[in-house]
């Protein structure tokens, strides 16, 4: 019932797991320095929006309502709380040290808050659901997948710009941002279909727009399955 949802949300991860590059050693300076700052604290938001995400991709596919509606909210949540802490280690860094740097800043604070507001506007949409009504529960989660694919680009947008050039070489250096893998499990196993992996969007940094446009295939096959 999930799978659409799952993969709607899986193309989120590019936010921060497109910085999961490999870097090429060479000698501190101001860029790196600031990039280790923000990364040092972006850590354990990278591990909470992993395991986040786990949670509806490993949901069953025929999981009861109930059990979909109760994962789908508390992630949709901890996404928000993490986009909201990302925000605040950007904030707190101060501007990065290249051209543009206050605007490069401002924009990702601005982007990643908005994207946290958005994600809960997704768990009250979620919460509102009546499981009870498998036909109603399977419209309804068709409209929290397309409400998804918006914040999907959303997502992507609010770290794009310090994922290019010489902030965005330093931070995928960083071992902070490197990509997370999840910790927890969901309700039943995850059996995505060839593409709607969480982990494909981290495969490549370079590739991120592809990655995302995967995803959203898990939710409305979720849907579908629902009004069986």
């Amino acid at each position: 019932m999930n799978k659409k949802l799952a993969a709607a949300l899986s193309g989120g991860a590019v936010l921060v797991l497109a910085l999961s590059g490999c870097g090429d050693d060479g000698d501190e300076n101001k860029v790196d320095a600031w990039a280790k700052t923000v990364c040092d604290q972006a850590k354990p938001q990278i591990q909470k929006r992993a395991d986040a995400q786990q949670i509806i991709i490993s949901t069953a596919a025929d999981g009861k309502p109930a059990d979909i509606q109760a994962a789908d909210s508390k992630a949709f949540q901890d996404i928000a709380d993490a986009d909201r802490a990302l925000a605040k280690s950007i904030e707190s860094a101060g501007a990065p040290p290249v051209d543009n740097g206050d605007k490069l800043q401002q924009d990702a604070v601005k982007e990643l808050n908005a994207t946290a507001l958005a994600y809960e506007g997704l768990k009250k949409q979620v919460d509102a659901l009546d499981p009870a009504n498998q036909q109603k529960f399977a419209d309804g989660l068709q409209g929290v997948a397309d409400g998804l694919k918006k914040i999907e680009k959303m997502d992507q947008d609010a770290l794009a710009k310090l994922q290019s050039g010489e902030v965005g070489q330093a931070m995928a250096k960083q071992q902070g941002c490197q990509k997370a893998t999840p910790s927890v499990g969901g309700t039943g196993p995850a059996k995505p279909k060839p593409g709607a992996s969480a982990s494909q969007p981290a495969a490549s940094a370079s590739k991120p727009a592809t990655s995302a446009s995967k995803p959203a295939a898990s939710a409305s096959a979720s849907a579908s399955k629902a009004a069986e």
